[in-house]
């Protein structure tokens, strides 16, 4: 995974913070961790975001820019967090791979009963573990944070060397994190993933291989150009042999949604006119 994957990590976090501006009512993620896990710069920016019509300005410049990034996030976030809170009596443990800055493993109550290892690359672990130190003055003894580097390093040790044991009905995470990805990056982590108990669950997201290849911008030839020809993302899927995929490492596709459904779900009944990119897509399947 690449140097350029961690410095990815503050935009979403920011915009759940900025997101907590709006009314319960309007609100699709509610999260009063998300601004003490911001650095100073980017409290700053936060706290200026406050008056609405500086909020919708903002956000209006992020729709013409990367359209659909904004509300696909929030979407994201809100779909993880409904699945995962819906299989909680089913699985015994949450592994969180490409962690960041993400704050689910300490904000969803039933999160502290059971073990969770969030996995990231050394420097967003060691901050992450400095503003979990300011914010709540310790780490949870239920959750372990494990630094690794995807692309070099073996999961299978890295957590066992956390107390994991694959034995364990775990609820695995990923979110915007394929994406970083190399190929061979992408079957070391499945690899692992094979190995999971049966019953396991797994959430990930991933961008279409359409985009990828350049076949089709979906209107956002701007993140084309910053994203893939800068070589800041490695890996795609296509939807249709995602099916496929999967099954070789055992895994069987329970969904495979777009963000403009979950954007059906999540935005409108709210009332919120955010677009949802279609490049990227959400995955949710179970270990057979």
């Amino acid at each position: 995974m690449s140097r350029a994957a961690a410095k990815t990590s503050i935009g979403p976090i920011a915009i759940i913070a900025v997101e907590q501006y709006y009314p319960d009512g309007r609100r699709v993620i509610t999260d009063h961790l998300a601004y003490r896990m911001l650095p100073a710069g980017s409290r700053t920016f936060v706290r200026l975001l406050t008056p609405t019509w500086m909020r919708e300005w903002i956000i209006g410049l992020s729709e013409k820019g990367q359209p659909g990034i904004w509300g696909g996030l929030l979407c994201r976030k809100r779909y993880i967090d409904d699945i995962l809170t819906a299989a909680a009596g089913k699985t015994e443990a949450v592994v969180n791979l490409g962690a960041g800055f993400d704050t689910r493993d300490f904000r969803l109550p039933f999160l502290s009963e059971r073990p969770v290892w969030e996995i990231d690359q050394p420097e967003n672990i060691r901050a992450k573990e400095a503003r979990l130190q300011s914010a709540l003055g310790m780490i949870p003894v239920n959750v372990k944070l494990v630094p690794i580097d995807f692309d070099r390093e073996g999961l299978t040790s890295a957590l066992a060397s956390h107390g994991y044991s694959p034995s364990r009905r775990t609820f695995f995470i990923m979110e915007a994190v394929t994406q970083y990805l190399t190929v061979e990056g992408i079957k070391g982590v499945f690899d692992f993933l094979s190995k999971a108990a049966r019953g396991s669950l797994l959430a990930f997201t991933y961008v279409r291989k359409d985009f990828f290849d350049g076949k089709a911008f979906y209107g956002w030839e701007s993140g084309y150009k910053r994203f893939v020809r800068r070589g800041i993302w490695h890996s795609a899927f296509d939807p249709e042999t995602l099916p496929n995929f999967l099954m070789k490492f055992g895994w069987n596709l329970i969904e495979d949604r777009g963000y403009d459904e979950l954007a059906d779900g999540y935005l409108k009944p709210l009332g919120r006119r955010l677009s949802s990119t279609p490049v990227e897509r959400m995955v949710y399947a179970e270990k057979v």
